[in-house]
């Protein structure tokens, strides 16, 4: 019995180390596009430069004023979106029991672009609701969120049945969307890029309140993991455990809400990140959410920023939002776990 114990002990030690270096690695890669995201664009702006704002130096006003107006609004835009929505998709696939679950997929997404853009419509016209735009989108969000788990919750519904769900609720608010769009053009400036996510044109006053909520959300959907971690025992196994299965599903979905409410309220309906993202992670650090949830927000965080470098600099002068470049990797890629099978086998 002792040496089994030493073995589990060994076991798990390595596990955490192992865990550990795969942390320290993320966040290098994470402040290497950090770096790359500062420098790289149409203006030449130097790691000399990105050193000299940084330590407080004398350095070229032009810049300096490229560095805080533009580049680190941007990069900072991308983290935040990055790691959001690579979060509340993990949340949403644990909570859903559902691998092909995303913010973008079960409507998520469009609830709180339509929220979003229906605040921004009404204050056009002259009546201003008394709702930031980030708690709007946390509310349309919610709405669908809630939606897609009302269906889920229903005995004999399959996995398949509930992404269909999300689809014919994200073609409804898109329409709402348009419709506003067609009726107020005026709504929301940028509206063409907004649809499809985008973080150009993005200043740090549009990310106090969203970052504050996002961060709230992450810490939130880690302290609440050890608890979600119990529902892939399925549900039987969590009530008998004397979990209350229907109210975690509701705190997560809540979470999960927030943060791509929040997201969305300064990106757009950036899509498929959080598809994408929970599940690498997964392949690298099992399905435990402890681990699975700071390794998705880092790698989230770091494959936005590549990928807006991408957008912004693979077809300069011009530049594509960063929002075209994910549905292009995000399609294949979901289609791809649809042939494979994983989205919608019930065994």
């Amino acid at each position: 019995m002792a040496a089994a114990e030493n073995k589990e002990m060994k076991r798990t030690g390595h596990r955490g180390r192992r865990f550990g270096a795969l942390a320290l690695l993320s966040v290098g890669a994470l402040l290497a596009a950090i770096l790359l995201g500062l420098v790289f664009g149409a203006s030449g702006v130097g790691v000399g430069d990105v050193w000299a704002l940084a330590t407080g130096q004398d350095m070229a006003a032009k810049a300096r004023s490229i560095l805080v107006s533009i580049r680190i609004p941007r990069v900072l835009a991308g983290v935040l979106a990055g790691a959001a929505f690579s979060v509340s998709g993990a949340l949403i696939q644990e909570v859903l029991d559902n691998p092909l679950a995303s913010p973008n997929i079960i409507g998520a997404n469009s609830g709180a672009g339509l929220a979003v853009l229906t605040v921004s419509a009404l204050a056009t016209v002259g009546i201003a609701l008394p709702l930031p735009l980030p708690a709007a989108a946390f509310l349309g969000a919610l709405l669908a969120s809630g939606l897609i788990l009302l269906v889920s919750s229903r005995a004999g519904v399959s996995r398949l049945t509930v992404v269909l769900a999300g689809v014919a609720v994200n073609a409804v608010f898109t329409a709402g969307m348009n419709a506003i769009l067609i009726i107020a053009p005026n709504a929301y400036l940028g509206s063409s890029t907004y649809l499809v996510g985008g973080l150009s044109g993005i200043v740090m006053s549009d990310l106090g309140l969203p970052a504050v909520l996002i961060c709230a959300g992450i810490v939130l959907a880690s302290l609440l993991a050890p608890r979600l971690n119990v529902l892939s025992l399925g549900s039987q196994a969590a009530h008998a455990v004397g979990v209350p299965v229907a109210l975690l599903r509701a705190a997560g979905l809540t979470i999960a809400s927030l943060l791509a409410g929040a997201s969305v309220s300064f990106s757009g309906l950036i899509g498929f990140i959080g598809l994408m993202v929970p599940h690498v992670a997964r392949r690298f650090v099992g399905h435990d959410l402890r681990r699975v949830i700071p390794v998705s927000a880092l790698w989230g965080a770091a494959f936005t920023l590549l990928a807006d470098l991408l957008a912004r600099t693979l077809f300069a002068p011009y530049e594509l939002p960063v929002g075209i470049l994910m549905s292009a990797v995000g399609g294949p890629f979901f289609i791809f776990l649809l042939m494979k099978g994983k989205g919608y086998r019930d065994e």
